[in-house]
């Protein structure tokens, strides 16, 4: 019989997930699953063991510390399943109408690397993303603004000023590119599943029974979203850098990215608090967060619905106490 959540209404779950490609992946205390559907329509769910109890190591558990460790652990399981669920949606052999006819290139490639190609290609598409995101987030704006303030009144060494202007254009690009991906098909079916991952949590820290109907009804924002976190290290990475007097392009920018480990670090505190607390200043702090989710996720139907549920289902502990913060 499958687990469900105990009537619990003010039951604020570890569980936290990622939406997929035609899929969701859900992360518990001992135990962390993915559900994609298949091209055939079936849903498929593979499990594996979590280690987010109380076993954790200490760089795990030690505040500011665990924000970083935990950060570059969820990417590499987000984009290990990632590639997984981008595989699920492969054609099995045989099965396409018309296969069309390798070019010399991608003949010889396939001849080399075989099933490893595939990954390779994903492994690239990442390095090239990282790349981009340091240029587009921590290059950009402050050659920007390092040339605005050259040719203004603005005074150099005015630390508020600066920080300040290059976080508004970090802000802004953020925006503009989440809002530019959601246009895309994929990437908007995408958003579908997010907002059921979403939707599916908080149906279970309501404690109601897991059901396509039951899940409907509930919210498709959370305050423990990636999407929150995000913003919230931007903010948090204004205000770090005020403090910084290094007025210089080249040493901000290295500056900048030695202090990502602090900056994310506080940044997960606040994510965690956001999570368990439903104070008026918690609420406040993760509005404009929450507004944002209005861009990357989307309502989604009761197919993705039920792939969320059937990932979320096999991460609720037998033991309700692993489950609390």
């Amino acid at each position: 019989m499958a687990k469900q959540p105990r009537e619990n209404p003010k039951h604020m779950t570890k569980i936290g997930g990622q939406a997929l490609i035609e899929g969701v992946m859900m992360k518990g205390a001992d135990t962390g699953a993915m559900a994609c559907r298949l091209p055939t329509g079936e849903i498929d769910v593979e499990t594996w063991p979590e280690n987010n109890g109380k076993n954790m190591p200490w760089y795990r558990k030690c505040p500011i510390v665990r924000g970083s460790f935990n950060f570059v652990l969820s990417l590499r399981d987000g984009y290990r399943c990632l590639s997984k669920s981008a595989e699920k949606q492969m054609p099995a052999d045989g099965e396409e109408e018309e296969e069309e006819e390798l070019n010399r290139f991608e003949q010889w490639l396939e001849d080399k690397l075989g099933d490893k190609l595939f990954g390779i290609i994903m492994t690239i598409g990442v390095v090239i993303g990282i790349v981009l995101a340091i240029g587009l987030f921590v290059v950009l704006p402050k050659w920007l603004i390092g040339n605005l303030i050259t040719h203004t009144p603005i005074p150099d060494n005015s630390r508020f000023v600066r920080s300040l202007l290059e976080g508004v254009i970090k802000i802004a690009l953020f925006l503009v590119y989440m809002a530019l991906t959601g246009f895309l098909k994929d990437i908007r079916r995408t958003y579908e599943y997010h907002g059921a991952e979403h939707k599916t949590i908080a149906c279970y820290e309501a404690g109601e029974e897991l059901t396509v109907e039951n899940v409907k009804k509930h919210t498709r924002f959370h305050p423990r979203c990636g999407t929150s976190f995000i913003f919230i290290t931007l903010i948090v990475s204004i205000l770090v850098m005020c403090i910084v007097p290094v007025y210089q392009l080249l040493p901000r920018i290295i500056i900048s990215i030695l202090l990502l480990p602090l900056i994310v670090g506080i940044s997960y505190e606040f994510i965690r608090i956001a999570g368990r607390s439903n104070s008026w200043l918690t609420r406040a702090l993760s509005w404009p967060g929450l507004q944002i989710q209005r861009i990357t996720t989307r309502e989604p139907d009761a197919s993705q619905i039920e792939c969320a549920i059937a990932a979320l289902l096999p991460c609720i502990p037998e033991d309700m106490e692993d489950d609390q913060w």
